[in-house]
């Protein structure tokens, strides 16, 4: 009994003795590794405060140059762009979106060119940084050639002026009034209300009608009266009825003419002028002024209709 108390008092001791070695020696490299780290911050912080000696005054110099450069060259830009509103404000070509396009413009590269300053006067080399950008526009460009062929396509549109907001036109194979007009797509309000949003590049590709741009339209009607009826008095008649119109406008003079023969009338092509507001008012009242004419006229408007005639048998 005595030996077994013997050997696990000395198990233990040998035991506790390893772990005091172990728990030493991991608070050696601790210690040591500690020691390392705080040897190195040191360092590091000696050096930086040996840079700040040498370089501070001239760091802080160049930050607060290039600040001021940001400012005083920010006031210089607003002015300019200011100036450029200004000079295009009295240009009859330049519209308000062209003109905001190119005030744009001029605003973001007179930034963009301060900003490289800028950089520069704090120490930062802006030649890779300036040819990064050049090949990150490349790939931007073939990313968004459609955008940029829409924007595109809208400068060309407000530097000719083939419509403005408010014409009724046919564009890109859509129909409506102008609404809106950006540049990137144009806006039209059809005539039942629906918004229709062309790309530029699709306004700019294709014919352009505008129905509003000479300020006057002819109003095409086509009347259709009996054979057998007095052509010269039909003519007369739809001219008087015409005069009578409100909104139909004597110069350019409204024209009435025999327009050719369907299967059971002659037509006569009614055509009065309008100002491109009351175009509708006319259409809709110069048909009727020119029906109850005829029918105080006692000209007859004919319907479709068929002749058929019996052929009598043979005995």
């Amino acid at each position: 009994m005595t030996n077994a108390v013997e050997t696990v008092t000395n198990v233990a001791a040998q035991v506790s003795t390893q772990v005091t070695n172990v728990a030493a020696q991991v608070t050696s490299q601790v210690a040591d590794s500690l020691g390392e780290q705080v040897a190195q911050g040191k360092e590091v912080v000696q050096q930086g405060m040996s840079w700040l000696a040498q370089n501070g005054i001239k760091c802080a110099t160049n930050m607060l140059m290039a600040a001021a450069m940001l400012i005083v060259g920010g006031i210089v830009v607003r002015l300019l762009v200011k100036a450029i509103d200004k000079a295009l404000g009295k240009s009859k070509r330049v519209d308000a979106l062209l003109r905001t396009f190119l005030c744009s413009v001029a605003s973001k590269t007179g930034w963009a060119i301060l900003c490289v300053i800028a950089l520069g006067r704090i120490g930062v080399d802006v030649g890779p940084l300036v040819a990064s950008l050049g090949v990150t526009g490349v790939v931007l460009g073939f990313a968004f050639k459609e955008s940029l062929g829409s924007l595109a396509a809208g400068l060309m549109i407000a530097l000719n002026h083939p419509f403005k907001v408010g014409d009724y036109v046919v564009i890109g194979g859509a129909e409506g009034s102008v609404t809106e007009l950006n540049m990137m797509a144009t806006v039209l309000a059809t005539a039942d209300n629906k918004k229709i949003t062309v790309p530029n590049s699709s306004v700019w590709g294709g014919a352009i009608t505008n129905f509003s741009a000479l300020g006057r339209r002819r109003v095409d009607l086509v009347v259709g009266v009996a054979y057998g009826t007095d052509l010269a008095k039909a003519v007369g008649v739809a001219l008087e009825a015409l005069r009578k119109v409100p909104g139909v406008l004597t110069d350019p003079a409204p024209a009435v003419a025999v327009g050719g023969l369907g299967g059971s009338e002659v037509k006569i092509n009614v055509r009065p002028w309008s100002s491109c507001d009351d175009y509708w008012s006319v259409y809709s009242a110069a048909y009727v002024a020119v029906v109850e004419a005829y029918a105080a006229a006692g000209i007859e408007i004919p319907f479709p209709q068929l002749d058929v005639r019996m052929k009598e048998a043979k005995a």
